[in-house]
């Protein structure tokens, strides 16, 4: 299991992210005062040891917080994470993809934007199926129980699924 270390909230379009300790995450919308509300990309969330692992070669090394990820978390890897249901605190997200890194990332440190590149380096983005406060600290965990009957049995990866009888 991992936890929530940090979550931040953009409270306007390419504002600064501020801090918080706690917030809620609210269904069908996102981080309530986020300026992103609504849609596929509710929240973006990265993890703590894939950002340690891809920026530790670059000057500082960089604070988490210059990545704009609402959320980071520690001991989930979200690598290959689309469909899946991740759970924070008493809330749900359901992951849509991967967050791509854009030309911000190299305007507030040079070279950040290459070294998110790799597959998934940038975090993953999602909406709130589930809402809840959260909490720095707050335990996080993939909720297989939400999984798809498609993904426990092979169909995500172009089998066929069949129920019933032939």
């Amino acid at each position: 299991m991992g936890r929530l270390v940090g979550i931040w909230i953009k409270r306007v379009h390419r504002g600064p992210m501020d801090a918080a300790d706690a917030a809620e995450l609210v269904a069908g919308r996102g981080l309530r005062g986020d300026a992103t509300q609504g849609g596929r990309r509710q929240v973006t969330i990265m993890s703590l040891d894939r950002w340690q692992a891809l920026t530790s070669h670059l000057p500082g090394p960089p604070t988490p917080a210059i990545r704009r990820a609402n959320l980071m978390v520690e001991g989930i890897d979200l690598d290959f994470s689309r469909e899946r249901v991740l759970r924070i605190g008493d809330a749900r997200v359901r992951i849509f993809g991967e967050t791509r890194p854009c030309h911000q990332m190299d305007e507030a440190c040079p070279g950040l934007q290459d070294a998110l590149s790799p597959p998934w380096g940038g975090g993953a983005f999602g909406e709130v199926i589930e809402g809840g406060v959260i909490a720095v600290g707050s335990p996080v965990r993939w909720d297989d129980a939400a999984a798809s009957v498609g993904q426990l049995f092979g169909a995500a990866s172009g089998s066929e699924l069949k129920l019933g009888p032939a």
